[in-house]
């Protein structure tokens, strides 16, 4: 079974994000880099597969020299190789065309199965994963919490509103991940020491069959950033009893809110 993961770096959930002097992106200076959460998932899950069936995981990302880090983070989990789409042209692209390089460098690469977080923590577009599977011409599940792979079928437990949904594709397919898929491992201190020694290959869009127009074909662009509002603090509502209270804060929904 040849699994290919997609994998983005992204900055860790915990960090403290500011706005850039620009106003258009964010600082990234002091910023803690990691695997994207749900892209944890899919590299889990291509492990476990490839456990119970044998074959390959290989990753693939698009990003600076600084992706390297998240590359071998994968591959000290356990995944066998990586390839990094790494150009000058690819700075500030949107999601549809970060999904077109990913589709021309899967091209060049086997695969039985993508698997792929449903979104990543910083954009926040949901779009990749759908959009590659769409311009391979392949299968795609979104948002799964189960699969079960048996006679080059795919059957995929993926949650909707109110309920789980049963679908079957045929492979080669493409699925994004859920939490409740299953738990990410831990890198071990000789998956790390292997990490090092494992194949990753660096490559340019001209390597891949694309050029920097590829980039010309971003739609979205990022016009200001600001922070949220900040919130007012609370109010305490006054009253003798409880009916007063409920008079009270009726009222000041009614008359200040304008809710009522």
């Amino acid at each position: 079974m040849e699994i290919l993961v997609l994998l983005k770096q992204v900055p860790d959930t915990e960090s403290i994000i500011m706005i850039g002097d620009d106003g258009r992106s964010i600082k990234t200076a002091d910023l803690k880099w990691v695997i994207n959460p749900y892209d944890e998932f899919a590299v889990e899950e291509a492990l476990r597969i490839r456990e119970a069936q044998g074959g390959k995981v290989t990753i693939v990302s698009v990003g600076t020299d600084k992706a390297v880090e998240a590359i071998r983070t994968a591959l000290a989990m356990g995944a066998d190789e990586g390839v990094l789409i790494n150009d000058p042209a690819i700075a500030g692209i949107d999601g549809l065309a970060t999904a077109r390089i990913l589709a021309a460098a899967v091209k060049q690469i086997p695969y039985d199965l993508i698997i792929a977080g449903m979104r990543a923590v910083d954009d926040d577009n949901f779009q990749v994963g759908s959009a590659v599977a769409e311009l391979l011409e392949i299968p795609s599940v979104s948002m799964v919490i189960k699969e079960e792979l048996d006679d080059g079928k795919i059957r995929c437990h993926r949650t909707i509103e109110g309920g789980i949904e049963v679908v079957e594709a045929s492979l080669p397919a493409l699925f994004t991940t859920q939490r409740g898929l299953n738990e990410p491992r831990y890198a071990s201190l000789p998956g790390i020491m292997k990490a090092k020694k494992k194949p990753l290959e660096t490559k340019t869009l001209v390597d891949i069959g694309l050029d920097a127009s590829v980039a010309e074909q971003t739609t979205v662009n990022i016009v200001a950033m600001q922070p949220p509002p900040e919130r007012k603090g609370g109010r305490i509502i006054e009253g003798e009893t409880a009916q007063e209270k409920a008079a009270e804060l009726a009222r000041l929904l009614h008359e200040e809110a304008k809710v009522l």
